[in-house]
């Protein structure tokens, strides 16, 4: 039998109008809600009851909001507003009409290639943001990041987040899911940047692949398996899946955090690059994973490490003749000493090369590429690929996003000296200007000074208001800076709400009572005596079919019932005498005969119910039974005979 929740449909807080239910975990539930007083709808995530008296359930609560609310970033779900309400705690945030990751994965399988790389990318973005800001994430999974119609990822779920590194267990348990735990968290040591780069491993695996690298029957099993199993590169899953890619993957996997990747950028570089069909690093080109070795009880992670670079990455050796230098019979001839001579015969020319540079007064030439519409970092990357040192310059820019290059000094096509400087500027968005404080204001005012100033205002009806046509709120708020060119939400009051008074006489007061509050009308209560039953609603105002503001109070009477009158006594009296006196006292006279062997008794009441003087309902029955005289049988006697 399904359950109905008691929140649906309630204003909570005061301000959020709670309409569905979105999901529920372990500690908190999340509802869709409509901010009354913004307009906008949230996602509100409430502690569940049982928490909320747990201190320690409490604080994670409360670091979430605190961590989250710190990080402004696209890729990033917004936190509005927290409190306590109803014996509970709450988060307001950013509502996202999309899916979690996980659901996506278990709907549709592996993502496409190019879609795996680009939901991490965005994560990294994420994590990028968080990490500078000095916090970990320390529960990174796809049932933690929301992917909206469009592509756009955002991460959620700031619960364990800490600022630095930390010890991951809490009251002596491993926080976190075992699939996608780091090692170090696997053993209750601690984490860093570098333990969210691992667990996006994990989710990159499973975006490509369908499945995590290591599963089992218990967490426990999963995390004996994060310490010493060698993960199956995803392209043993998944043959399309390109070599860089693996190595990506692999290097986000290895077990010694000094072995994978150390921060977000440098993982993310090596995703651009397979995206645009390049190598990867040569540190992720060295990336190999040795088989597992078992574990030992002094060294945990000992198992499963990277392989430091092959002898193949070397210059080759010279080619020689066996049959002029080998010995017959005898060992083969060692190859350090060719890698030696062939390391040093190029040394000898790089460094002639230079110094014949010098000598000639030349210097070596580097083009400089076009780096205009692309973003920061990525644009950063080039020029030092390019051997050139890069400025970078931040400016306001109308027409560029934030983050791109908008000019470059010098133009792309020109040559500048090896190690030269390459300036680019980068947009820092549209220059912020403040919002007009326009709450109060009619909205042909509103919209005037809103344009004026550089925004563009967009209308949004709210019940509620004395006046229609009325500012209720702004987002973002008067006063506020915001990016000149950007959309104001402006909420206009629709004026006051209103209702048809429904018909409720003749109804019981719960039913009547029931049907004004769905109108949204409140009631009020007089008892009046009346012949109508006890409890019935006898009379309304205002009438029915009015129409009135929502809220408007509606005046019911309501009926005590018929009044109370004494039962005239009638036994011994005629039955003509006892009818009259009963039903001048507003009685109905309910007649039964009764044999009597007294003739003076005939038509007199012998009895009746109720009993003389006790009180009964005027208008109810009063039954009296009627003395009726019947003769005996005649007398019979027994003739006598005589002998």
């Amino acid at each position: 039998m399904a359950v109905s929740d008691s929140l649906i449909d309630t204003l909570f807080d005061g301000r959020y109008r709670i309409q569905r239910k979105l999901g529920a975990g372990g500690m908190a539930d999340v509802y869709l809600a409509e901010d009354q007083e913004l307009g906008r709808r949230v996602a509100i995530k409430i502690l569940n009851g049982r928490h909320a008296n747990d201190a320690q359930f409490i604080e994670r609560f409360r670091r979430e909001a605190k961590n989250a609310a710190a990080l402004n970033h696209p890729n990033i779900v917004s936190i509005y507003d927290r409190g306590n309400a109803e014996d509970t705690y709450y988060i307001a945030m950013e509502f996202l009409d999309g899916r979690t990751l996980k659901e996506l994965i278990v709907s549709r399988g592996a993502a496409p290639i190019n879609v795996a790389i680009e939901y991490a990318r965005q994560i990294l973005s994420a994590l990028r943001f968080a990490h500078r800001h000095g916090i970990v994430h320390r529960d990174i999974k796809p049932h933690n990041v929301l992917v909206d119609a469009e592509g756009r990822v955002k991460v959620t779920d700031f619960g364990i987040a800490r600022a630095g590194t930390s010890q991951m267990t809490e009251t002596g348990s491993i926080v976190g899911t075992a699939q996608y735990l780091s090692p170090e968290q696997a053993r209750g040591g601690e984490v860093d940047p570098r333990s969210d780069l691992y667990s996006l491993g994990v989710v990159l695996y499973e975006l490509l692949t369908g499945k995590t690298p290591f599963d089992g029957e218990t967490p426990v099993e999963i995390a004996m398996k994060h310490l010493s199993t060698a993960p199956k590169p995803p392209s043993k899953l998944r043959p399309e899946i390109p070599p860089e890619l693996d190595k990506v993957v692999l290097r986000a996997l290895a077990k010694n955090p000094d072995e994978r990747y150390q921060s977000a950028d440098e993982m993310e570089a090596d995703l651009e690059r397979v995206a645009r069909g390049a190598p990867v690093s040569a540190a992720t080109a060295a990336t190999q994973i040795l088989p597992a070795a078992p574990i030992v009880a002094s060294d945990p992670t000992s198992a499963t490490m990277i392989a430091p670079p092959r002898a193949r990455d070397l210059p080759p050796p010279p080619v020689v003749e066996e049959e002029e230098y080998a010995e017959p019979g005898g060992p083969e001839r060692p190859l350090w000493p060719w890698l030696l001579a062939a390391a040093f015969v190029i040394a000898a020319a790089v460094a002639g090369f230079f110094v014949w540079h010098e000598l000639s007064g030349s210097k070596v030439k580097e083009p400089v590429g076009l780096y205009q519409g692309e973003k920061q970092a990525q644009a950063v990357r080039q020029i030092k690929a390019a051997h050139l040192v890069p400025s970078v310059k931040h400016g306001s820019n109308e027409k560029v996003k934030k983050g791109i290059v908008y000019n470059q000094d010098p133009d792309a096509g020109s040559k500048v000296d090896k190690g030269g400087t390459v300036t680019i500027f980068v947009s820092t968005g549209p220059p912020k200007v403040n919002v007009p404080s326009v709450k109060g204001k009619p909205w042909s005012q509103a919209q005037q000074e809103l344009t004026d100033a550089g925004f563009k205002p967009e209308e949004h009806f709210v019940p509620g208001g004395k006046t229609k046509g009325i500012v209720a709120a702004t987002d973002p708020p008067g006063g506020t800076a915001a990016p000149k060119g950007s959309t104001v939400r402006v909420n206009v009051y629709s004026g006051p709400a209103l209702a048809d008074v429904p018909n409720v006489v003749g109804d019981t007061l719960s039913v009547a009572t029931s049907t004004l509050h769905a109108k949204g009308l409140n009631y009020n209560l007089t008892y009046v005596d009346n012949d109508a039953p006890q409890g019935q609603v006898v009379h309304q105002n205002p009438a029915p079919g009015s129409s009135v503001t929502k809220g408007t109070t509606v005046n019911l009477d309501v009926s005590n019932g018929p009044p109370q009158v004494s039962v005239p006594p009638v036994v011994g009296e005629s039955v003509q005498q006892a009818e009259v006196e009963l039903q001048s006292a507003g009685f109905v006279v309910n007649q039964q005969p009764v044999s009597v062997s007294d003739s003076s008794q005939d038509g007199i009441v012998q009895s009746q119910s109720p009993d003389g003087g006790t009180s009964a309902t005027k208008g109810s029955t009063v039954t009296i039974t009627v003395g009726q005289f019947s003769q005996g049988p005649p007398t019979t006697t027994t003739p006598t005979t005589t002998g």
